[in-house]
């Protein structure tokens, strides 16, 4: 994929006004119906997904900072199945074109009475932190809008075709010419005999009622790749509800919910264990097993160990998503204070207090947990 504002042609510090004026020049000249040339459709999908990035403040920010690869990670545009089709660039269009002029009538007639898209439908997919970082299969029951088997989609009963409208001639709309003082006026409404559908199903389908679509439940496989989080959904690109009069199906769209574990705090790819030891393991160094998201880890205290210091396993993070690799496993070690002491332990830690050295002043400008985890990174 080019650059957005290569495929645009317009600067990087362009304006919303001058993206939206580039953007609708672009798609004049190369909608199918107007340009005949092979590469016309894969150009008018080109520059509305451009333009669908840079129209919005987030997504421009997201696209600058990180390309396309942020624009997948983020809400917007989705990842994985599916992508931007030409329906998606066409609701673009007729958003931005709407129905006024010629050129919108012409889309909106055709629109409204041939095949249309059909909706997309929306899903939640809640999995565990160790779900994500394996990656893992759910099978969900939806209820998805189907196209009626018995008559094909067509509403009508087998044996049987719809017919044009008269009252409108098939457009599905009919035009109503006032004058008056001020010139003459011309206002356009849907046909009340078809609906706007344009046709009239004489014999409907005795399975569907004439709709061509029926409400079914069905069983939906969906792997969800590893590194995830809650930030992202899926897209089943053609999985969604069917559409009307026959016409294809929209997109399935899973939102991702990955429940918080409680061992672990994320932080992008890197992954927080908050590591509680003893005075004695902090002053006198241990090796300690720690949780990881996929089993556990042995680790090395170092003699002398502050509290609130981060170690870092590498490697052992969540997976990169659409990359190789994984992040970190950061250890926040925090010194554990008992309680209660037994008569032992208090003699113990009375005859220390007698021969150990005063501790240092405390250092104002001492970093926070984060600059420690920079330094860990660093070491």
């Amino acid at each position: 994929m080019a650059d957005y504002y290569d495929v645009l042609g317009v600067a990087r510090q362009a304006g919303p006004e001058e993206i939206k004026k580039a953007y609708r020049k672009l798609a004049m000249q190369y909608h199918p119906d107007r340009n005949d040339s092979p590469d016309a459709e894969a150009k008018f999908k080109e520059v509305t997904q451009a333009y669908e990035v840079l129209r919005d403040p987030q997504q421009r920010d997201l696209y600058d900072r990180y390309g396309e690869a942020g624009i997948r990670r983020g809400a917007g545009t989705g990842f994985g199945m599916g992508g931007f089709g030409f329906a998606d660039a066409f609701e673009v269009f007729m958003r931005e074109f709407g129905s006024g002029g010629a050129f919108g009538d012409l889309f909106q007639e055709r629109r409204r009475t041939g095949p249309r898209r059909g909706s997309d439908a929306r899903v939640r997919i809640r999995i565990t932190l160790a779900e994500a970082a394996s990656g893992v299969k759910k099978t969900l029951r939806v209820r998805l809008l189907d196209r009626c088997e018995r008559c094909t989609g067509t509403g009508a009963q087998p044996g049987t075709s719809p017919v044009t409208c008269g009252g409108c001639g098939g457009s599905g709309e009919v035009r109503a010419v006032q004058r008056s003082l001020l010139g003459q006026f011309v206002s356009v409404r849907p046909c009340p005999e078809c609906g706007g559908e344009g046709r009239l199903i004489e014999s409907p389908c005795s399975e569907c009622g004439g709709q061509g679509r029926v409400q079914r439940e069905r069983r939906i496989t969906i792997e969800v790749p590893a590194g995830v989080s809650s930030e992202d959904f899926l897209r089943l690109s053609g999985r969604g509800n069917a559409g009307p009069n026959g016409g294809p199906a929209g997109d399935l769209l899973a939102a991702i919910e990955v429940v918080e574990d409680p061992r672990f705090e994320r932080h992008g790819d890197d992954l927080v264990h908050n590591l509680a030891i003893t005075f004695s393991q902090a002053a006198l160094g241990a090796r300690i097993e720690v949780p990881t998201i996929d089993g556990s880890a042995e680790l090395e205290i170092p003699a002398g160990i502050q509290s609130g210091q981060a170690l870092r396993l590498r490697g052992r993070g969540m997976p990169r998503l659409r990359s190789h690799g994984h992040g970190d496993q950061i250890v926040r070690v925090l010194v554990w204070t008992p309680t209660r002491l037994s008569s032992d332990q208090r003699e113990a830690l009375e005859r220390l207090a007698g021969i150990e050295e005063a501790p240092p002043a405390p250092d104002t400008k001492e970093p926070g947990f984060w600059q420690r985890v920079k330094q860990a990174f660093s070491a």
